[in-house]
C-alpha cells in the first residue's frame, strides 16, 4: 500500500490539534514537539491543509492553527486528499498504456486491488478526526 509519511503525519498533526480542544489555537512547534515531526515539514503540510480549508491560521505571538470545522466533520480521507496523497495498491495508472505487468493487459489481480482501494477509501471517508481522538476507530463499519 502506498501511503507515505505525508499522509500519516498530516493525520497525526490534525488529530493532535483536535485533541487540544475545539477552540484551541496551537502552534506548529507544539505539535512538532509532541508528535516528533519536523517543524519545517509541518509548515509544508499545514500550508496544504489551510488551502484545503481544514485549518485556520492565526498570526501573532499567540498565533497558530485551529480546526476550521468540528473534528467530527473532518474525515481522514479529506486530510489525505488535502496533502495530495492517494491510496494506490498497484502500479496501473490511466495515464500510461503499460499496466503493472509491464504489458498492455492488466494483471489477474487488478480488480482485487481496485476493490481493496475502494474499501480503504470508504473507511477513511467514514472515520473522522473525532473518532481518532476518542479512539473509536474499531467500531467503524464499511458498507458492502
Amino acid at each position: 500500500m502506498k501511503l507515505t509519511a505525508k499522509g500519516r503525519y498530516a493525520i497525526m498533526a490534525i488529530t493532535d490539534l483536535a485533541a487540544q480542544g475545539p477552540d484551541s489555537v496551537v502552534s506548529l512547534s507544539e505539535i512538532s514537539e509532541r508528535q516528533s515531526i519536523s517543524l519545517s515539514y509541518l509548515e509544508q503540510l499545514f500550508g496544504k491543509l489551510r488551502k484545503a480549508g481544514l485549518v485556520d491560521s492565526f498570526r501573532g505571538q499567540s498565533g497558530g492553527y485551529s480546526l476550521s470545522e468540528p473534528a467530527k466533520d473532518i474525515s481522514l480521507e479529506a486530510i489525505i486528499s488535502a496533502v495530495d496523497e492517494e491510496i494506490k495498491l498497484h502500479g496501473c495508472t490511466p495515464e500510461i498504456k503499460q499496466h503493472c505487468t509491464g504489458h498492455t493487459t492488466q494483471c489477474m489481480t487488478h480488480s482485487l486491488w481496485d476493490a481493496l482501494e475502494a474499501h480503504i477509501e470508504d473507511f477513511l471517508a467514514k472515520v473522522s478526526v473525532a473518532d481518532v481522538v476518542a479512539q473509536n476507530v474499531n467500531v467503524i463499519e464499511v458498507a458492502e
